[in-house]
């Protein structure tokens, strides 16, 4: 198995007088974009070489669908 590099998240206040709301709101953004929680959990238990191709590949399936409705709404809306 590869490295297991550390995973450090950190968020930094923009300005002297932002909220406490928006550092958390931003970095729970950080955190889901980092996929992290879902690592952790995956590494729970074992999961078939097979299995996490296949989740993996659903994945980016429902990604790609989900980038083309909104492509063809941004076209729909241009069109109007």
């Amino acid at each position: 198995m590869g490295k297991k590099r550390p995973i450090n998240v950190e968020v930094k206040p923009r300005h002297r007088d932002e909220p406490v709301e928006k550092l958390i709101r931003r970095f729970s953004k950080k955190v889901k974009n980092e996929r992290i929680i879902e690592k952790v959990l995956s590494r729970k238990r074992y999961e078939k070489p097979s299995v996490k191709r296949r989740r993996e590949k659903l994945r980016k399936k429902r990604l790609l669908e989900k980038l083309h409705r909104e492509r063809q709404q941004r076209e729909e809306q241009r069109q109007k």
